[in-house]
């Protein structure tokens, strides 16, 4: 009387093993097996301020999951019709109107994308820039810091925003400084009390 029930599983066995043969040779991946992230990694080359002189007004703050409250991004102090610059070499992907401001991006390469708000006379998508050329003046947008005039700076890393900060020339990711103790204690210059890689520390934020 068990020789069917184990006979029909087995035939169940056959069948799924068919199945993943068949997805493998069309070159299609079998639905239950989940594709791995892209790897994050830094530029190769660090990105720069896109407006001189770099003044921070709000700093990013990373949302709990993608869908939640957050700032993701760097509000810089700027003044209206003053020049935009591309933080680093690549090539415009988007230059447009996003609801009521002027928006560009650039696709730095290797996942990195930067985009700017409020931006006026950015170039057409498509455009290739170097690092530090013009892509814009200060737009009149309201922005992130009404009534100050600001450019609101965001990066992404394989569609995932990260602090600009973290990939500023002169900056970097946070590290703690061991102390003989076994304890950390975070360099000063930087407000949330640790050093860069190899910078002299974040720029002072005047968060409203």
């Amino acid at each position: 009387m068990t020789r069917y029930p184990r006979a029909l599983a087995a035939l169940a066995a056959a069948c799924v093993l068919m199945g993943a043969a068949a997805a493998s040779a069309a070159g299609v991946a079998p639905p239950s097996v989940p594709l791995p992230a892209p790897p994050w990694a830094p530029p190769t080359s660090p990105l720069s301020s896109p407006i001189a002189p770099l003044r921070a007004l709000a700093l990013f703050v990373a949302p709990a999951a993608p869908w939640a409250a957050g700032h993701r991004g760097i509000d810089l102090a700027a003044a209206r019709g003053g020049t935009v610059l591309s933080p680093a070499a690549g090539v415009v992907s988007h230059s447009g109107t996003v609801v009521d401001r002027g928006v560009v991006s650039i696709d730095h390469g290797g996942g990195v994308v930067s985009s700017l708000e409020p931006v006026a006379h950015a170039p057409p998508a498509g455009t290739r820039v170097g690092r530090g050329e013009p892509v814009g003046e200060v737009g009149a947008g309201t922005g992130h810091c009404a009534p100050a005039t600001c450019v609101h700076w965001g990066v992404r890393v394989h569609g995932s925003y990260v602090d600009p900060l973290d990939l500023l020339e002169g900056f970097g990711p946070v590290v703690l400084l061991p102390l003989e103790g076994g304890a950390a204690l975070g360099a000063p210059g930087r407000p949330d009390g640790a050093a860069g890689s190899d910078g002299p520390g974040r720029p002072e934020a005047a968060v409203s």
